[in-house]
């Protein structure tokens, strides 16, 4: 993330920290990355947002949400970020995803099988604009499945996360 005079520019000029959940539906919603990239895991509600997929992508092991009239992506919301968590992620997500406010309609999402270890069954989020990160490039026409992540991949993403976090300039994610 870029800061002039004290305020994010690019892709984060539009989000309010405090007011603004973020809605994530793949790596960022398993709390063992949270934790890697934000040293803690903020508060997480069990979501669902319509019109939308989170489609596989060849060669990674992580979704790009691409839009599907016909298809329901679950996820959760992320709240409570501060304006340095936002830039850390920010800064994590790839170019090719567009940051872009969504109607959430606030319904609760079903949390059986998730398999992310997120806790809070059915938490009811009021309905309204929140901001998830769309992939923009090409996708492929497979489901990026969760439970597939957790079980192949989670641990050695995790550690990837830490390793990257070790990387990125402390200066400019502080708030």
């Amino acid at each position: 993330m870029h800061v002039v005079d004290g305020h994010p520019s690019g892709r984060l000029e539009r989000v309010s920290a405090a007011e603004h959940a973020l809605f994530v539906y793949g790596t960022l919603q398993f709390p063992e990355v949270l934790r890697e990239l934000l040293g803690r895991c903020p508060d997480l509600a069990p979501a669902e947002l319509t019109g939308w997929r989170a489609a596989a992508l060849p060669g990674r092991v992580y979704p790009g949400l691409v839009p599907d009239g016909r298809a329901t992506v679950g996820g959760v919301l992320l709240s409570g970020l501060t304006a340095g968590e936002w830039a850390v992620l920010d800064a994590f997500e790839d170019d090719e995803y567009d940051l872009r406010a969504v109607v959430f309609d606030g319904e609760p999402a079903d949390t059986g099988g998730s398999g992310s270890g997120n806790s809070g069954g059915g938490v009811c989020v009021p309905p309204g604009v929140v901001w998830t990160y769309v992939w923009t490039a090409d996708a492929t026409s497979v489901e990026w499945r969760a439970e597939a992540f957790a079980a192949e991949h989670l641990s050695a993403f995790a550690v990837r996360c830490a390793g990257w976090r070790r990387t990125l300039d402390p200066s400019g994610c502080d708030s």
